[in-house]
């Protein structure tokens, strides 16, 4: 066989070994769910008759397509001026995020320190060297001088088997994967932003409210010492009078400190003091408006989910280490290898010296590694059992989030309407149980008894009412609402297009 064919067909081998790959074929998990979201329970109360009726509906039938709902801005879904800036500040100066964003980075750096092992490294280098020969009978001694300069090549590895570019392929997936929890990270503050600004004005309500039942309760309690005073009221009736006031009392301090506390989170979560020039907030009566949530197929949240996105990630990753592990199995093959120029002189090396150039390959093959190597491979074989199964695990965790979310959507707004009606009912209680009590048909027993019922319900409206608006912005970021690109794509650096491809399709798969 002539020369030419001998490194034709070396040549042929190696583009053939180059092409391959140890990883397993990546096969996307099944859904550990059902296809549909439960039906549910859709509650509606009716306050003139007090009926109230129960009808199963399908999930689906709630609202529309999921994507379309995840695709609403949070500029667009909440309505709150206020709400809107805190939001903004919370993007800006939020630590957790900055966090996720750092992680992300990171991540991404050690992708490109990966990926630059399957490169060679050129170094450039000038050397130089004298030496003088020992006496020799009947010589002189002399001195020879020898310099070098020109580029080589330090221990390239040939990736025959793949190891390299798995190795490059899991730390990529691994960038993709904090990737994702960045947005992850991003959706979750708004939505805990969003519920913490309702706590606050909840607690704003909640105290208001508590003011004004201390100030009914303190005209009452004066009434009744005057009439103490009369000889038409007893002691019982003026203690009574006076263990209101006291209980109400108490409630004011606990919503103070309440309302502290929720502006201190709210300072946490934004990342800086509130802002004394925020926009003016929607009034309480209109603070329930959000966009409605439409919500479809759970098949739509793998599209959605970044936790979700995230395990994908994570077991494509755990995949190609199977491949990295798979190909410690076979020889390593390098180079290292050098090219320049060679002179005596110093001065000679980029004129009149000489050319030379040296080629040192080498290849090693394991023999006996005391059983680490398969040891390797069990391990990324079970890395890969725990990727699955954490894949699976986001999987009904959202499903879970989802229909509790819907659960609550069609459970909330009927509740919400009995505890108006039970509060309207108290007020009129408390109202007869005055009028009674002062002309002195009643004991004041029965005036304690409306002025708590009445407090209470009052109470529950407002909670209830946090709670069904919260329950809105969980619903919202269940299906993954609330990503905005620019919050993050000017924190980070911007990954190279000439990568990996980010889809599953381009996962390493099993060829030889």
């Amino acid at each position: 066989m002539s020369q030419s064919r001998r490194l034709a067909l070396i040549g042929l081998v190696t583009v053939a070994l180059a092409g391959c790959n140890l990883a397993p074929e990546y096969r996307q998990p099944t859904m550990p769910v059902a296809d549909q979201f439960p039906d549910q329970p859709l509650l509606d109360y009716q306050q003139q008759s007090g009926e109230l009726t129960v009808q199963n509906v399908a999930a689906s039938a709630l609202a529309g397509e999921l994507g379309s709902a995840a695709d609403i801005a949070w500029q667009q879904f909440f309505e709150d001026p206020a709400l809107k800036a805190l939001i903004a500040l919370a993007l800006e100066d939020n630590r957790d995020l900055q966090q996720a964003v750092a992680r992300m980075d990171q991540a991404q750096a050690a992708w490109g320190v990966q990926r630059g092992a399957l490169y060679p490294t050129l170094g450039a280098n000038l050397s130089g060297s004298r030496q003088r020969a020992p006496l020799v009978s009947g010589t002189s001694p002399t001195i020879t001088s020898q310099y070098n300069a020109g580029i080589a090549v330090t221990a390239f590895e040939l990736d025959l088997f793949g190891r390299l570019r798995n190795l490059s392929e899991s730390a990529f997936q691994q960038y993709l994967a904090t990737r994702e929890g960045a947005r992850s990270v991003q959706i979750t503050l708004v939505a805990d932003v969003a519920i913490q600004y309702y706590r606050w004005r909840m607690t704003q309500v909640l105290k208001a409210l508590t003011e004004q039942t201390l100030e009914s309760r303190q005209r009452s309690f004066r009434l009744v010492q005057a009439r103490f005073g009369r000889g038409v009221a007893n002691q019982i009736e003026v203690a009574q009078s006076r263990s209101l006031v006291d209980a109400a009392a108490a409630a004011l301090a606990r919503y103070t400190r309440d309302e502290q506390v929720a502006r201190n989170a709210m300072a946490v979560l934004i990342g800086q003091p509130i802002p004394d020039d925020l926009p003016q907030g929607l009034p309480i009566e209109r603070l329930a408006q959000v966009q409605a949530i439409p919500a479809g197929l759970p098949s739509a949240l793998l599209e959605r989910r970044p936790d979700i996105l995230a395990a994908t990630n994570q077991l494509l990753a755990a995949n190609a280490n199977i491949g990295a592990a798979r190909a410690a199995f076979f020889p390593t093959i390098s180079l290292t290898g050098s090219f320049g120029r060679v002179s005596t002189s110093l001065d000679g090396v980029f004129s009149s010296g000489g050319t030379g150039w040296a080629l040192t390959p080498s290849i090693t093959t394991p023999l006996f590694a005391g059983g680490s190597l398969q040891a390797g491979l069990e391990q990324a074989k079970a890395v890969q059992r725990q990727a699955v199964a954490a894949y699976e695990q986001s999987i009904q965790q959202a499903f879970r989030e989802v229909a509790d979310a819907l659960s609550g959507e069609a459970t909330l707004g009927a509740e919400l309407a009995a505890r108006e009606s039970e509060t309207a009912s108290a007020k009129r209680f408390l109202e007869l149980s005055q009028a009674r009590f002062f002309r002195g048909v009643d004991s004041f027993l029965d005036v304690q008894v409306a002025e708590v019922q009445f407090f209470q319900a009052r109470q529950q409206v407002v909670l209830v009412a946090f709670e069904r608006l919260s329950n809105r912005v969980n619903l919202y970021k269940a299906i993954g609402g609330g990503w905005d690109d620019s919050a993050i794509e000017s924190k980070i650096n911007q990954p190279d297009t000439a990568g990996p491809q980010t889809s599953a399709d381009s996962s390493p798969s099993s060829s030889s």
